[in-house]
């Protein structure tokens, strides 16, 4: 821009050099659409007033001193004050006038966007010349206004947008920042509409908001405009897109989950100044259905990626996708401001429970802490001065005028919202836990009674009954000694691997697919192959969980591969080792529908499982939809570090049946790298453990059935024989050594994956001194054992 300090200026002249005159917001998208629009990023055009335009206005009226006056010595904490001063100044600014050149000049730059489109419409945003810094998300801080039409109601609207510098929320989250007053302006955005009132809308980061792990984009999706989701007004639907892939052109939908998607905003039949949109419900059968296309979310993540690399850091960025045209465009893109500028990258605090209780609430988990307090219920902003330090804000969904109150909270929770709302991205930025989209909290939370609110657990978020104990571990990275073997995880959850692939590892030795299909399918695979069959009831059912895919057989196939991938993208290149489904007859009846098609078992524990369950004629197909997954995980989706386990292999019978059905299936041993390894978990396994490597890649051991089935204990047992149950038994010990020892013959892996390392760490001092190659530990075990193991060798 010239020095001439204009008072509007075309958004395609702005650059980020702008953004002491036009905002972060506004600088961004002058530079996107003139740097970027050759890379395919869109950007709807428009115009900004400047900060030199927002100040003429303020002297032009008076207002300068005037408002500097009021705000002096205002404490903010002070609620009623706080409000009193903002109505205030707001009314002074709105009822002021736009000097005469101000009125010319937006009128000279909105007349050839209007040109032959009288009933364009426009989005009035604002761009705060402090907004979108990376040390700040200013996130809703100021209006925006929408569908707007005629140049009157542009100017309208522009000023309204000059007053909400001095909304509450506003002023307050200024004093926080510590930002003075005075040194911030307005500018206001006009620029053209997207359709997305016609189709959907959403926003996405270059990294996942909870763990930062950088290697995903991060996409939110709803129907309608944008606000809804920003608001929190709706559980959108959730995308993770692998930039590795995208680059490498293969499929990078790492995972994808419906939202309730229950509202969208939609543009108004008549407009008028102000908000001229409404809101209405979403038919039920479009919101059990994904809002956007896989290519779409693709199409999405490269663009976000682009941006990405364009800025050169970590970005959060606003997207719509026009119903009339169907183009996908870019809104808004602004710094990611809470991940990505947190110290101590060599260091890691993980937040346990001591126990757990009755679960009164659960959500979407924002943050991976624990926060506890009293209940305080609030139906509305009025009731603001009720939240004291320390209580749990408990509420349907927050707006930023709620932002002075919320920094008191220990934790929030909320009925409606998602990981990108602004409940989300206020929590994350003053580092409070929260669990949003509970759908009934504020029914089902007593106010006054104390709670804890866990988000250390996962994606999923619990509120649980009381004072519950926590223990808080802080873990140096960057000082973790050698240790003599390889230490590797167990990772069932794949909403917690991108926070556990920080800990120190070397990937993971098991990824149990039966915790996979249970969380992320919840349906027995034969009501699924079998759907057309099922009872009415069990078939709505059924199609609620299904609404976003192909068709049922599509779903259990998908959303395997879905857990997998993520754990295994979380890993990359390390080696995860994936074991096959080991369900016992007792569980898989526990699955949808799962009841109509087990066995009943006197003892699951030693019946139709593992192997003899993949190689019987009636399961055959089941199994084809597990092979088809990870073949579409390794061959497909490129991630060949995943390997194979089969677990409780009884004979030698059926080690051999086992390989030829997985290479019927499409997994051959050896195939792409592929590699079969086999749970070690009977005493058949060890007494003919030379043999069984014949078919296998390596063993890994499994403490639990390995001490049950020697010494004729079962694992779950109570009462006077629990104690007898000890992976230390000699006679345990004798069996491990038989299988670490052949491995050891045949030059071959072997490890170790049961809780026996975990639990006693005797014992793994024992297994290295046997020499074992590997322990697959619990997450939570992990540096306790590594650091155990490291002292030993040094002593």
């Amino acid at each position: 821009m010239s020095s001439s300090r204009p008072l509007v200026v075309p958004l395609a002249q702005l650059r980020m050099s702008d953004v002491e005159e036009v905002g972060g917001k506004n600088a961004s998208l002058g530079e996107m659409i003139g740097q970027l629009a050759h890379a395919g990023i869109r950007v709807p055009g428009g115009f900004a007033t400047t900060a030199t335009a927002f100040r003429d206005f303020l002297a032009h009226n008076g207002l300068t001193e005037r408002i500097a006056a009021r705000l002096a010595d205002l404490d903010v904490a002070d609620v009623a004050a706080l409000t009193a001063a903002g109505k205030e100044i707001r009314g002074w600014v709105t009822r002021g006038a736009l000097p005469p050149a101000l009125v010319q000049a937006i009128g000279e730059a909105y007349r050839p966007l209007a040109e032959g489109t009288p009933d364009a419409s426009f989005a009035v945003r604002s761009s705060a010349t402090a907004e979108d810094m990376p040390d700040a998300s200013f996130a809703g801080q100021q209006e925006t206004f929408l569908n707007i039409n005629g140049l009157d109601n542009i100017i309208h609207a522009i000023q309204e947008v000059f007053a909400s510098l001095y909304n509450d929320r506003a002023i307050a989250y200024r004093v926080h920042q510590g930002y003075s007053h005075g040194e911030i302006a307005l500018s206001a955005g006009v620029q053209r509409m997207v359709r997305s009132d016609l189709g959907a809308a959403g926003v996405m980061f270059t990294l996942d908001t909870e763990s930062g792990f950088d290697q995903v984009v991060f996409i939110t999706a709803a129907y309608g405009l944008g606000e809804t989701v920003v608001q929190g007004a709706v559980n959108p639907d959730e995308f993770y897109v692998d930039k590795r892939n995208l680059a490498a052109g293969r499929p990078a939908i790492l995972s994808k989950s419906v939202g309730g998607k229950a509202l969208r905003m939609v543009f108004a039949a008549t407009r008028a100044a102000g908000r001229s949109t409404v809101t209405e419900v979403v038919p039920a059968p479009e919101r059990i259905r994904f809002a956007i296309s896989d290519a779409e979310a693709e199409a999405l993540a490269r663009a976000a990626v682009t941006i990405e690399q364009h800025y050169g850091r970590p970005m959060d960025i606003e997207w719509g996708r026009d119903g009339v045209d169907g183009e996908l465009y870019i809104l808004q893109a602004r710094p990611e401001t809470v991940k990505s500028r947190e110290e101590g990258a060599d260091r890691l605090r993980r937040y346990r429970l001591g126990r757990t209780a009755p679960v009164l609430a659960t959500g979407r988990a924002i943050g991976q802490k624990i926060g506890q307090g009293r209940v305080r219920t609030i139906r509305s902003a009025a009731e603001m001065d009720r939240v004291a330090e320390g209580d749990v804000l408990v509420t349907e969904m927050t707006d930023p005028d709620w932002e002075p109150v919320m920094k008191r909270a220990a934790a929030i929770v909320t009925n409606r919202g998602g990981r990108t709302c602004h409940a989300a991205i206020i929590a994350r930025e003053l580092g409070i836990p929260a669990v949003v989209g509970c759908g009934d909290a504020t029914e089902t939370l007593t106010d006054g009674a104390e709670v804890t609110v866990s988000c250390a657990e996962g994606d999923t978020g619990h509120v649980y009954a009381g004072l519950l104990p926590v223990e808080v571990v802080d873990i140096a990275l960057d000082r973790m000694p050698s240790v003599p073997t390889k230490i590797m995880m167990n990772v069932g959850n794949p909403e917690l691997a991108f926070a556990f692939q920080r800990l120190p590892n070397e990937g993971v030795g098991l990824a149990r697919l039966e915790f996979i299909i249970n969380r992320n399918v919840g349906i027995h695979p034969k009501a699924l192959l079998e759907f057309a069959t099922q009872p009415a009831n069990l078939r709505q059912e059924i199609e609620e969980r299904i609404g976003g895919y192909a068709s049922p057989t599509e779903f259990y196939v998908q959303k395997i591969v879905e857990g997998v991938a993520t754990i295994a993208a979380a890993f990359f290149p390390k080696k995860v080792i994936v074991r096959l489904s080991d369900f016992k007859s007792n569980e898989y009846s526990n699955l949808l529908g799962g009841d109509r098609y087990e066995p009943h078992e006197e003892n699951p524990m030693l019946g139709f499982r593992g192997a003899s369950r993949y190689i019987a004629p009636e399961f055959y197909d089941c199994f084809a939809l597990e092979c088809e997954a990870m073949k579409r995980v390794r061959d497909v989706m490129g991630f060949t570090n995943v390997e194979i386990m089969v677990p409780f292999v009884r004979t030698l019978g059926e080690a051999e049946a086992v390989l030829r059905l997985l290479a019927k299936n499409g997994l051959e041993r050896g195939r792409n790298g592929l590699r079969v390894v086999m749970m070690c978990e009977l005493p058949s396994n060890a007494v003919l453990a030379d043999r069984f490597l014949e078919h296998f890649d390596g063993f890994s051991i499994g403490s639990n059935d390995m001490t049950q089935l020697t010494l004729g204990i079962d694992r779950d047992a109570g009462g006077a024989i629990a104690a007898t149950f000890d992976e230390r038994d000699d006679a345990v010990k004798a069996m491990l050594s038989l299988a670490i020892k052949a491995c050891q013959k045949a030059d071959k892996y072997v490890g170790i994956c049961g809780q026996g390392p975990s639990d006693h760490p005797d014992l793994a001092q024992w297994l290295v001194d046997q020499g074992i190659e590997s322990m697959s530990l619990n997450p939570d075990t992990v540096v306790e054992t590594w650091l155990a193991l490291a002292k030993a060798r040094a002593a």
